[in-house]
């Protein structure tokens, strides 16, 4: 409480030698120049944004440098009012005492410092980082200059809360929080270039880059919270209280969380499913994309992205279409007449595939005759695609519209519905549904080309 009470006096008797200042002509004098050099600082900056063409000039430099140029320029106007501060200063100290100039000579090193920071931070992407980093960093820095940091600092860490042995203070929590985004930063930095680097790895299959990558980004997360809690003076035998809570939620509550972390981890190291693979599990189909820790994302053909637990590719059946190679074999079933030739429908079936620019023409496309239908010939057409990934149903339509043209031009006739069905169709137009265990012998009545 000392502590307190000094930093009320300091302030009281700042604000107090405020109060009396502010009536001399001496410091009006500095508010005015500080203005003034505010004013230049500002058209300065507009005018050297306007008279050159800093888009042509940055064009051609790398990207880093070009993000520095840009931080320059919208700085612009805070540089030039510190160096118009600063040459003011120094006018003053060489005519004049310098408490005459000492408002001046805070105002540049509040400047210069902003500056600063904003530089160096600036290169952040995270926004949300850059702004809780370069206000921080930018206070710590005006305390400084103001000889108020050790004050400040003794005041947030004479109150605090005592959990056992742990005594936690305003002061150690500013630290614990700045130090671990700082450190949390570092490492995501340092596995965004270490994914980077083992996505470039040919020797590397995509599951043990993703397995890798995974576990790295976990060591270094650990190892930045153990640090950080080590350097701000945190016994680590002090959070076994907390520790002991998280297992009790975790056998109470969150089994499927550490079902699907553990998951997530089998898949990748057991190769069965990998970023890039074709797969259907349950209702959907679809290509394999980012394989998270608690889930993996099947990225569909129709837009949409399923985000599947990872529990569900262990404990049901999935069907992976490229687990070994990529080649995929489809087959499209059609019909014909049986006063058309056989011979001639399989030939031009199998053309029809070779003209197809998906369909493979190593292995060859094969057309066999199934079966002899009571009204038609029953054929199965054989091919094999090599890009699942682009699309099943799509080529499956490509064959049959060219199947549709060819059989056409090669004279063989494609049954339409026989008489019996329509003439059954229009007789029970308005009749109501039959009983369902009327149904199967009324469609096999319907199949038949003859009544019963």
């Amino acid at each position: 409480m000392d502590d307190v009470q000094q930093i009320s006096g300091t302030i009281t008797t700042v604000l107090h030698t405020l109060g009396q200042e502010l009536t001399s002509v001496r410091l009006l004098l500095q508010f005015a120049l500080i203005i003034v050099s505010g004013v230049l600082g500002t058209a300065a900056a507009v005018v050297v944004r306007r008279r050159m063409d800093w888009p042509a000039i940055t064009a051609r430099l790398p990207a880093f440098l070009h993000k520095f140029v840009d931080l320059v320029l919208t700085n612009l106007g805070t540089l030039f009012f510190a160096l118009i501060v600063d040459f003011v200063r120094a006018i003053m100290l060489a005519i004049t005492w310098p408490s005459a100039s000492y408002l001046i000579g805070v105002a540049g090193k509040l400047a210069t410092a902003w500056v600063v920071i904003a530089l160096v931070t600036g290169l952040i992407r995270n926004q949300f980082v850059y702004r809780v980093v370069a206000v921080s960093a930018w206070l710590i820095a005006a305390l400084s200059i103001l000889d108020l940091l050790n004050p400040v600092a003794d005041a947030l860490g004479s109150v605090g809360i005592v959990f056992g042995t742990l005594r936690v203070t305003p002061l150690l929590v500013i630290k614990t929080t700045v130090l671990l985004m700082f450190t949390l930063w570092v490492t995501n930095a340092i596995g965004d270039f270490i994914d980077r680097r083992l996505k470039a790895s040919a020797d590397l299959t995509p599951s043990i880059q993703v397995l890798m990558s995974k576990i790295l980004r976990l060591l270094l997360v650990g190892f930045a919270v153990v640090v950080v809690l080590s350097t701000v003076g945190i016994d680590l035998s002090a959070l076994a209280f907390f520790t002991g809570a998280v297992g009790v939620g975790v056998g109470l509550g969150l089994q499927k969380i550490v079902s699907n972390l553990v998951s997530g981890i089998i898949l990748l190291a057991d190769k069965s499913i990998k970023p890039g693979d074709v797969i259907s599990v349950g209702e959907h189909f679809g290509r394999v994309g980012n394989m998270g820790a608690r889930y993996t994302s099947v990225d569909t053909r129709d837009g949409r992205e399923y985000l599947i637990p990872n529990e569900d590719f262990i404990t049901q059946r999935v069907a992976n279409w490229t687990y070994s190679s990529d080649l995929v074999r489809l087959f499209v079933k059609f019909n014909t007449t049986y006063d058309s030739d056989p011979h001639k429908a399989i030939e031009a079936a199998v053309q029809t595939a070779l003209s197809i620019d998906r369909v493979l023409k190593k292995p060859v496309p094969q057309c066999l005759l199934s079966a002899f239908g009571s009204s038609s010939i029953e054929y199965e057409l054989w091919f094999w695609i090599k890009d699942p990934a682009a699309g099943v149903a799509n080529v499956k339509s490509d064959v049959l519209l060219a199947l549709w043209d060819s059989l056409s031009h090669a004279g063989v006739t494609i049954p339409k519905p026989g008489p019996a069905r329509v003439i059954y169709e229009l007789a029970h137009e308005d009749e109501p549904d039959a009983p369902k265990d009327q149904e199967k012998d009324q469609g096999d009545a319907a199949r038949s080309p003859f009544p019963r």
